[in-house]
Formats: structure tokens, sequence, C-alpha cells
């Protein structure tokens, strides 16, 4: 969102300075904001849904998993994130299209962007209205809750500047730690004196529950794939940073992060509930203590989610205003197009919620359409095309060459597999009648 993209002999002065009072609100962040917004849009979501995916995985499986998929994922954003050093125009991560494949890439990648985001805000959408009604235990129409979380995605994702919700993410990471943590010790509890909800639970195995299917266990996998989805929102935070070169620093302390707390939220709750345990996890903790940790996850639920409304809304405002100084949200024109923008993106998010309104089952398809692609396969793509210097094979390429091999191929994995059992356990449930229909009242 450089100034310098705008061709400022076509302004007139007053406009000038509006550019330049643009490019200084938007490129203030700093590495350690930056790992805080980093944080706060990464781990929420996907830290629900591990203790569901090692019950049906195994404990081994789920930390090799977890544990893996944390390091292919943080290498990818590594690639991304010099790609965007090499190449300055890339605003967001959609204009990496224009580069791969021209027209046509742009065009593709800019879908892919933009549904990504939209079915992420989505599970954020449905996510609280689950909060809501386990909060009041109210027989209220679950429409009606998944309406107020869309009012508080759309009201959150009104400030364009990420830098100005730096100050929600301290409150953001706060929440989701805690919830986790009373989530734990609530079962721990629980667990060690035999009451609650646990009496005569099936207790934790270190292998695949039996019975489970090919489709069953490749949409847990999915839920620990959803969990390291950062990637497609890595150019769009540098691109507001003073220091991009700064980058590798949050990449690393996210990195650490994440596997750290996803392997222990997933391990811990899994061995205290067992194979009862339910996704989001919050569910897990008994009436009582579920609804005080959700209650307690009711600001990652909610700020992490409008993040995501803020990156796409900022990529298409960018986009259609590149030339002028509207982009920038700072006149009166800026401020009517970005809430209407922020609405309609809201509104699709909550069709979506309602469409497939079952939380696994949603983060996986999530998984296989796209996370797959922006967070695994497309990253050595990057390298290899726009990276790479000489031939693969050449002494100093062998290594990033056979690294990024393997990541292509376990996003590759991710997508064919993921699509078809994303798919076959969703039909499967609605034939069942497990899950409700869609846009009706559960």
């Amino acid at each position: 969102m450089a100034s310098e993209g705008l061709p400022k002999d076509q302004f007139s002065d007053p406009e000038i300075q509006g550019i330049l009072e643009g490019d200084a609100r938007f490129r203030r962040l700093g590495w350690k904001r930056l790992t805080i917004i980093s944080i706060v849009e990464a781990i929420a979501l996907g830290s629900l849904g591990l203790p569901s995916a090692f019950a049906s995985l195994g404990m081994v499986a789920g930390v090799i998993l977890t544990i893996g998929l944390g390091f292919v994922a943080v290498y990818a954003g590594y690639s991304i994130g010099e790609t965007k050093l090499r190449y300055p125009q890339i605003g967001h991560y959609a204009d990496v299209g224009q580069l791969l494949l021209g027209n046509v890439g742009s065009k593709l990648f800019l879908g892919s962007f933009v549904a990504l985001l939209v079915f992420v805000i989505g599970s954020h959408c449905l996510t609280g209205a689950i909060a809501f009604q386990t909060i009041t235990q109210s027989s209220s129409c679950s429409i009606i809750f998944s309406v107020v979380s869309a009012v508080i995605l759309l009201i959150l994702a009104i400030p364009p500047s990420f830098a100005e919700v730096a100050i929600l993410g301290y409150i953001d990471f706060a929440s989701i730690i805690i919830a986790i943590g009373v989530t734990m010790i609530a079962t721990g509890i629980q667990s060690s004196s035999g009451t609650g909800t646990f009496v005569d639970h099936t207790p934790w195995s270190a292998w695949p529950k039996p019975g489970l299917t090919f489709s069953a266990a490749i949409v847990a996998a999915n839920n620990i794939v959803f969990a390291f989805s950062f990637a497609g929102c890595l150019p769009s935070f540098m691109e507001d940073m003073h220091t991009p070169e700064d980058y590798t620093k949050t990449l690393w302390w996210l990195g650490g992060i994440q596997i750290v707390i996803y392997t222990l939220t997933g391990s811990i709750i899994y061995a205290f509930v067992g194979q009862e345990v339910q996704s989001p996890a919050l569910l897990s903790a008994g009436p009582v203590i579920s609804r005080v940790v959700f209650g307690i996850a009711l600001p990652v639920i909610f700020i992490s989610g409008s993040i995501n409304t803020t990156v796409v809304c900022r990529y298409i405002h960018g986009k259609v205003y590149q030339d002028s100084i509207v982009r920038y949200v700072n006149t009166r024109k800026g401020w009517m197009t970005w809430l209407g923008l922020v609405l309609v993106v809201t509104i699709l998010a909550w069709v979506i919620a309602e469409a497939i309104p079952i939380f696994s089952e949603l983060l996986s398809i999530i998984s296989a359409l796209f996370v797959s692609g922006l967070s695994f396969y497309i990253p050595p793509i990057m390298w290899f095309v726009l990276l790479k210097e000489g031939a693969w094979y050449e002494r100093h390429n062998l290594k990033p060459a056979i690294l990024n091999g393997i990541v292509f191929i376990v996003g590759m994995i991710i997508f064919g597999c993921g699509t078809y059992s994303s798919i076959a356990e969703l039909v499967h449930k609605f034939q069942s009648g497990s899950i409700s229909k869609p846009f009706t009242c559960s």
C-alpha cells in the first residue's frame, strides 16, 4: 500500500497530504505487534478442534502430525515472506498469482484467497453461535445467535488498519490461553475425581480409535492442518510493516508458540476427557464450565474473525481503488465503500456458517480446498519459479529443493484426500440426520 504506487501529479495538494497520511497510518507495524496480531489470527478456532482430532487419530499420530505440520507450515511461510521481499509489488497473497500465471493466475489466486478468508470468517460466525447457545442455554432458534455473531464480527472489522486493532490482540491472546487453561484444569479435576461428565468415560489411546474410516481420519488430520493456516495473511501483514525484513522473527515466534500450544491443548484435553471429547473442545468441560470458558473465549472468537474480515476487505478495497486516495479509507467515499464491503463479506460468511453447520467438517473443507494450497503446495512453487537461482539440483539449491518438495507433496495430499473425505463425511452426516439441515433452527 505504498504511496509511490500512486501517480501524485494527478492529485491536488490536499489529496497528496491525504496519501502521505494514509501511508503513515498503515505502515507503522513492527514485528512484535505483528507477532501478536499473527497469534491472534492463527491461534483461535484451530486449537478448539485439536482434542477431537487427537481422539480420532490417537495420541501418537496426533502429536506427530501437530509438530510435523507446524514445521512444514513455518517453512512454507518463510518462502512466502522471501517472495514478498523480492517482489515488493505483492500487497497481498493473491498478487502472487499474477507473477506465476499472469492474468489467469491473478483471478485464480484472487478467488482462492478471498474464499479462504470468507470461509474462515464463517467458521468464527458458527463458533460464536455455538458459544452463545452454550452460555445462554436458550431454546431460541440458532439462526438468531448466528446473526448476532455476524453483527459483532462486522463491528469489530470496521477499523481498516492492523495497527489500530493490535491492542485488541493482547485481549484476544489472553482470552484463548485462559479459556484453554480453564478447560484443561476443569477436565483434569473431573477426570481425576471421577465426577461430572467423565464417569465411565472411554480413556485415551495412543492409537487410532477402533473402526476409524479413511474419510474420518483425513477430516481429523485436516482439523490439525487448519490450525496452521496463518500463511495466507502473511503478505497482507508484511505490507503494513515499517521493516518487512523483520517478518522472520514473527514467523519463528508464531510457529514455536503455535506448536507448543496446539500439542499441549490436543494431548492434555484428550488425555483427561478421552474418546468423548467434543469439537469445539470447550464443550468438553461439562455444562457449567463450558458456559464459563465460552464466555472467556468470546474475544478470541470475534477478534480473530474480524481480523480476517479486515484482511480480505483491505485487499478488495485496495484493488478497486488502487489509483485513488479512496484506498486509504480517510475520505467520506472511502469510509462508505469500506463499510459496504465489510457488510457484504460478513453476510457471505454468515451464509457459509448456516450452510455448513458443523464445526469439524467446516474446518476440514477449508483446509482441503484452500489451506492446502495457500499454506502448503503453492509456497514451494513460489520458490521454484520466483526465488530459485540456477538449477534445482545445484549444490546451493539442493537442500531447499528437497524441503520444498516435501512441503508440496504434503499440500497435494491434503488437497486430494481432504476434499474427497470432507465431502464424503458431510454427505454421510446429512443423510444420517446426525446434523441439522442448513438454515434451520437446531
